[in-house]
C-alpha cells in the first residue's frame, strides 16, 4: 500500500536522522496511526508540503540539512493553514530546558522523551489529531457558509467562487466582467470623531444603499470594515464607471446628520475589467480593483494602460486549472515556468510513489537553465 494512499487511520509524520528512533516509536503506534517517516528537516519538509492527509507532526530538534528549529519556524509562518496551525510535537532527548524553552517560544505543541511508553505516546497523540480533526471540520464547515452573519450579505469565499464561474463562462463564450471595490473614504477619523456607534450605523446604511442597487445577477460582499466589493457579470468597464457615479452621486447628496451637524460622506472606487486589463483570474481582478481603491481617490482610480500594471503575480493552481478548463491555453503559457516550479515537489513524490518513468529531476534542471 502507497503512502499516500488513503487510510481510515490518521497520519502522522515522524522526522528523526535516527532510524531506531523512527522504528521506536513507529512499533508504540503501529495499528493506530498511519505512519510516514523522513531523515532529516528538509525532506521532512517537502512531504508535509505535498501530502494534506498529515495530522500530526513528530519531529527531533537536531537533525542535517534543517533542524527542528528551522522546521518549526517554517511551520508556523506558512502560509498554507493546514500546515501552520499543524500540531507539532518535538522530541526532547539530552537537550538542556534553553532548548525546550526555545522550541517552545517558536510554536511546539507539545515534548516526549525518546524513552516514552506506548500508552502516553498514544494518548497525547489522540488527543491532537482530535485537536487536528476539529479544526479541519470548524474550517470546512466556515467555507460551506453563503451569507456572512453579521453582514447579512454574501461572504468573501462565496464572492470569490461566484466570480471565477462568471470570469469562466465570460471567457468561454467571449463576455466580460467587471469588478468594484468601493471604500467609505476617511472612515477612521469619522468614526473616531463621532463614536463607533455612529461608524456602525452609517456601514449598515450604506450596505442597504448598495444592495438595493446592485442587479440579481451581481454578487456584493463585505470585504473590509468600511470595504465593499461587487462582481458584475457581462458588464463593461463604462457601466461599471456609471454605476459608480451613480452611487457616489447618491451618497453625496443623502443628508445624513449626527447633533445637528451634517456628516458629509465620500466613496472611493477602484474598477477592473476582465477585457480592458487583460487580466485572466479572478484573484488578478480582484488585487487590480482593490488596489486602485487604496490608491486612488473618489472616481479617479482609472484603468492604466496594460504595459505600465505591475509585474505579473504569481498564478494559484486552482486559477490555472480555472483557465484551462475554459480553453484559456493562451492565458497560461506566461506562467508555466512559475506553475512548474510551484508543483514540481509533487511530480516528485507521484514519479516515486506510482514509479511512472517521469525523470522530474532532468525536468527541473532544465527549468532552473530557464529562469
Amino acid at each position: 500500500m502507497s503512502d499516500t494512499a488513503p487510510s481510515a487511520l490518521p497520519r502522522v509524520l515522524i522526522i528523526d536522522d535516527s532510524r531506531m528512533v523512527r522504528a521506536t516509536i513507529i512499533k508504540h503506534i503501529k495499528g493506530r496511526f498511519d505512519v510516514r517517516e523522513e531523515g532529516d528537516g528538509e525532506a521532512g519538509w517537502q512531504t508535509l508540503m505535498v501530502d494534506p492527509g498529515i495530522q500530526v507532526l513528530i519531529s527531533d530538534l537536531s537533525m542535517p540539512k534543517l533542524d527542528g528549529y528551522g522546521l518549526l519556524q517554517r511551520i508556523r509562518e506558512s502560509k498554507i493553514a493546514r500546515i501552520r496551525e499543524m500540531p507539532v510535537i518535538m522530541i526532547s532527548g539530552d537537550e538542556d530546558e534553553s532548548a525546550r524553552n526555545r522550541a517552545k517560544e517558536l510554536g511546539a505543541t507539545d515534548f516526549i522523551t525518546k524513552g516514552i511508553g506506548t500508552v502516553e505516546l498514544l494518548a497525547r497523540l489522540d488527543a491532537l489529531v482530535k485537536l487536528a480533526q476539529t479544526r479541519s471540520e470548524l474550517e470546512a464547515m466556515s467555507k460551506q457558509v453563503l451569507v456572512d452573519p453579521e453582514s447579512g450579505l454574501p461572504t468573501e469565499e462565496y464572492l470569490k467562487q461566484q466570480g471565477r464561474q462568471a470570469l469562466a463562462l465570460a471567457q468561454r463564450h467571449g463576455g466580460e466582467i467587471s469588478v468594484i471595490v468601493v471604500e467609505i473614504d476617511r472612515f477612521g477619523e469619522l468614526a473616531a470623531r463621532f463614536g463607533q456607534a455612529i461608524g456602525d450605523q452609517l456601514i449598515k446604511q450604506f450596505r442597504a444603499v448598495l444592495s438595493k442597487r446592485v442587479r440579481l445577477e451581481d454578487t456584493v460582499s463585505q470585504t473590509g470594515p468600511a470595504q465593499f466589493t461587487v462582481v458584475c457579470p457581462g458588464i463593461g468597464l463604462e457601466d461599471a464607471k456609471a454605476f459608480a457615479k451613480r452611487l457616489d452621486s447618491t451618497i453625496r447628496n443623502a443628508t445624513i446628520s449626527y447633533r445637528g451637524e451634517r456628516v458629509e460622506i465620500g466613496l472611493k472606487f477602484g474598477l477592473a475589467n476582465s477585457r480592458d486589463d487583460e487580466w485572466q483570474t479572478m484573484t488578478h481582478l480582484l488585487q487590480l480593483a482593490e488596489g486602485r481603491a487604496t490608491e486612488e481617490e473618489g472616481l479617479a482610480a482609472e484603468p492604466v494602460a496594460a504595459e505600465a500594471e505591475p509585474p505579473l503575480p504569481g498564478l494559484g493552481v486552482e486559477d490555472a486549472l480555472a483557465l484551462y478548463h475554459a480553453g484559456n491555453v493562451e492565458g497560461l503559457l506566461p506562467h508555466l515556468p512559475q506553475l512548474a516550479a510551484q508543483l514540481m515537489p509533487l511530480l516528485k513524490l507521484i514519479d516515486a510513489e506510482l514509479r511512472l518513468g517521469m525523470k522530474p529531476e532532468e525536468a527541473e534542471a532544465k527549468l532552473n537553465k530557464l529562469g
